[in-house]
């Protein structure tokens, strides 16, 4: 970034970065896409059953946490590649330890689904 940039125009170029790195991620990540996908749905049925704002807030946040977590998970992986490309435990480990971060939020996001969806249902 140029320094003479105003601080608007630095902060739409910051922007544009990071709307790229979301595109990047829905386009090219199989993680993300299914978690997209699983997100796409259950707003889909959040109308049919007519969440109330609360649960729309809940559901939101928890979409939101599961794709931002996801693309964390997929930079750390990405960084991890690059810095040592062959085969390494600690980067296995490092790699696990990130997976594990979204395999938690995953199952709590099953969780508040379950919360949200089975007095609807059931």
């Amino acid at each position: 970034m140029n320094n003479k940039d105003s601080f608007f125009i630095n902060r739409l170029k910051s922007v544009g970065f990071a709307f790229k790195g979301a595109w990047l991620l829905i386009k090219t990540e199989a993680s993300i896409k299914v978690q997209f996908g699983i997100g796409l749905i259950m707003t889909f049925i959040g109308f049919l059953v007519e969440l109330s704002p609360m649960e729309w807030i809940v559901q939101t946040l928890t979409i939101g946490l599961i794709l931002a977590l996801e693309g964390l998970n997929t930079a750390i992986e990405e960084m991890a590649d690059f810095v040592h490309p062959e085969f390494h435990p600690k980067i296995g480990l490092i790699k696990d330890l990130a997976a594990g971060a979204v395999f938690i939020f995953a199952l709590t996001a099953i969780i508040i689904g379950c919360i949200i969806y089975f007095p609807k249902f059931f």
